[in-house]
């Protein structure tokens, strides 16, 4: 787990000035790498490698970075972990091999020499992110692990091809201020995120999941191949499906599991894992706790407010595991101090609330240990969110009315405003809480009245990403149109949804948030339910094992009740986020009112006053619930003054 960072010049530079511009690029992600850090540059073809280390496996100086391949032919920096690295060391001595330590980056080199480039990708399993320089026919390979765990940013900046783990490098690299683009800042605010191929900078590209892009000069269109896709996996489900009964499927997801977790229990460092307390987490620590011969280190943090508090289940499950756990009750103070690193920690505006805990989770695990393993991926994978079976509900009900039914009902509802919609709805706020969570009702009408308008179920599936958190900017910065993913018509309202949400959520939310969030604190955060071979074994499965009622992730929680009895885990889904609302009126007012002063929006020239000054009166008042609204600019505020 580490940081890399380079670029690939056309102008003829010495090796002196190519390695002063280099450690400038690895300076600034020096805490994604803080063990040790490494550069090569090749003066005759201007291309220079830059790497920042956490050590993880092979602690020796046989897993040093830059690494050049045995024949000389290939140097590589990466980012991650490839788990099965040792079975694929196997393979290899016998072709003529000897090799220098255990590092998985030399056997990955080795396979790239002996089997080629894409068909070793295909044999990798785990999260990497590559870049790699074959000195033999003058191309640079970037490439990203299946489902973006790890993060790769590329780009031509003036004369030069630049990429990095992490904005910030780029941004060291370039000779100006780079500018930001409206399609992107526009795509944030109706999402709280920015997705692939997009970044906050034009010209600036996230590398899209499962791709290999491959340059033959700096300054001309890489050869794109696609060497693992959602959709192929989802398409090969649909020919393949499982026909075994009901127990055969929850065995074989146990043991696809059970191998997943085995692998990424292999390191010559401390490892845990979080525990939240939910099915995703307490099935990864079960499933560890079960291999492991020692009790497992298992983190978790907890609320004052009530409602946003899950510590007392996960100590509940930690003790029934007998696990060694380690928790953290967070106030509005610690979660005032984690704010003014976000700009910096993820370097384009981010606004998924969650990153404050995640953050905090993550600093308290590495107090103990260097490497912690989570249960993200699993809402995605075998259909876990509230919102997939709240929007197959209202699918199976509205799809029976003509559409211009819908839209005149639709009407009614956002003509009635939303505190007005929160006092006539609460009386069946209560029958609603096996749903988890909801809040404010009257906002959660107002997007029921949008959904209502939809064509078809993908329209509806799309839709019901969007935040909606509103057109905060200036007239002349916007606004621009969100491209949905081409989902295949053939799919349920679920699948859909999942299919989108594999697209864009998982790997441009929920993996973003992860990984800026555990390497600020120099922590491997490694996530075994996005085993590729779990998500094939899922997507083969019949929606009827995921979620056949009311209830999501069926089959996974049949794995997790061989270890955990069901009443633990029998208590509504809550989201793992901070009460952003309530403390904006409270703790965190002052700060939101320095963010969104007249003479700090109009500094960063981006957003409406007026707009952003209506949006927080409402909220201070009472009338409106503003909180993802406020956060958005509030992110992006501190983006544009970092």
């Amino acid at each position: 787990m580490c940081g890399i960072t380079g670029f690939w010049t056309s102008s003829q530079k010495t090796e002196d000035k190519l390695l002063t511009r280099l450690r400038k690029a690895t300076d600034v992600i020096e805490h994604r790498g803080p063990d040790d850090e490494g550069h090569w540059v090749d003066p005759r073809f201007g291309t220079a490698l830059g790497f920042r280390r956490l050590s993880i496996q092979d602690l020796s100086e046989a897993g040093h970075q830059p690494m050049s391949s045995h024949s000389g032919r290939y140097t590589m920096t990466f980012n991650g972990e490839v788990y099965n690295a040792p079975a694929l060391r196997e393979k290899l001595p016998p072709l003529g091999y000897e090799f220098r330590g255990h590092s998985d980056t030399e056997i990955m080199l080795a396979a790239f020499e002996n089997w080629g480039i894409e068909e070793s990708l295909k044999q990798f399993i785990g999260m990497f992110a590559i870049a790699l320089w074959d000195s033999h026919e003058r191309v640079l390979t970037l490439t990203r692990d299946r489902v973006g765990i790890k993060p790769l940013h590329y780009g031509v900046v003036g004369d030069s091809l630049v990429w990095g783990s992490e904005l910030k490098s780029i941004e060291s690299l370039a000779d100006h201020r780079l500018e930001p683009d409206p399609s992107a800042i526009d795509e944030f605010f109706q999402i709280r995120f920015i997705t692939a191929p997009r970044s906050i900078y034009k010209g600036i590209h996230k590398l899209i999941p499962g791709q290999i892009l491959q340059f033959k000069a700096p300054d001309q269109e890489p050869i794109v191949t696609t060497y693992w896709s959602v959709h192929d996996v989802v398409e090969n489900g649909r020919l393949n499906p499982f026909k075994g009964t009901e127990q055969e499927a929850i065995d074989g997801l146990e043991a696809i599991l059970k191998d997943s977790i085995d692998l990424r229990m292999l390191s010559d460092v401390p490892l845990g894992a979080f525990l939240s307390g939910g099915i995703d987490s307490s099935t990864v620590v079960a499933l560890m706790q079960s291999i492991s011969s020692q009790p497992v280190k298992t983190f978790t943090i907890g609320f004052t407010e009530q409602s946003y508090d899950e510590s007392d289940p996960a100590r509940a499950i930690a003790k029934h595991l007998r696990t060694d756990h380690h928790e953290l009750r967070v106030t509005p103070r610690e979660a005032l101090e984690v704010i003014p690193l976000l700009p910096k920690m993820y370097d384009e505006p981010f606004a998924d609330a969650s990153q404050i805990p995640t953050y905090l989770v993550s600093k308290l695990a590495r107090t103990k240990v260097t490497v912690s393993l989570s249960g993200d991926g699993g809402d995605e994978v075998f259909a876990g969110y509230n919102r997939y079976r709240l929007e197959r509900e209202l699918w199976s009900k509205i799809s029976r009315v003509p559409r211009p039914i819908r839209t005149s009902v639709s009407s009614v509802i956002l003509g009635i405003p939303p505190q007005f919609l929160n006092r006539a709805m609460a009386p069946l706020k209560p029958l609603a809480s096996k749903y988890g969570r909801l809040g404010p009702i009257g906002p959660k009408m107002h997007r029921l009245a949008r959904l209502l308008r939809t064509k078809d179920s993908r329209e509806l599936s799309v839709l019901s990403e969007f935040a909606g958190s509103g057109r905060f900017m200036l007239a002349n910065k916007g606004p621009h149109s969100i491209q949905p993913k081409c989902i295949p018509s053939w799919l349920t309202v679920v699948e859909a949804m999942q299919y989108d949400d594999m697209h864009r959520y998982l790997p441009d939310d929920i993996l973003c948030k992860v990984d800026r969030a555990s390497m600020a604190v120099s922590l491997e955060a490694r996530v075994p339910i996005l085993d590729h071979r779990v998500i094939e074994y899922a997507w083969a499965l019949p929606e009827s094992l995921k979620m056949p009622t009311l209830e999501g992730k069926w089959v996974l929680r049949q794995v997790l009740y061989k270890y955990v009895p069901k009443e633990m885990m029998d208590r509504p889904k809550t989201g793992f986020g901070i009460p952003v609302g309530p403390w904006l009126k409270t703790e965190l007012r002052d700060w939101a009112e320095a963010l969104l002063s007249k003479e700090a929006i109009a500094k960063v020239g981006i957003l409406d006053h007026a707009a952003v000054r209506k949006a927080f009166d409402e909220h201070l008042a009472g009338t409106h619930n503003n909180e993802y609204k406020l956060w958005s600019a509030l992110m992006l505020q501190g983006w544009g003054l970092r």
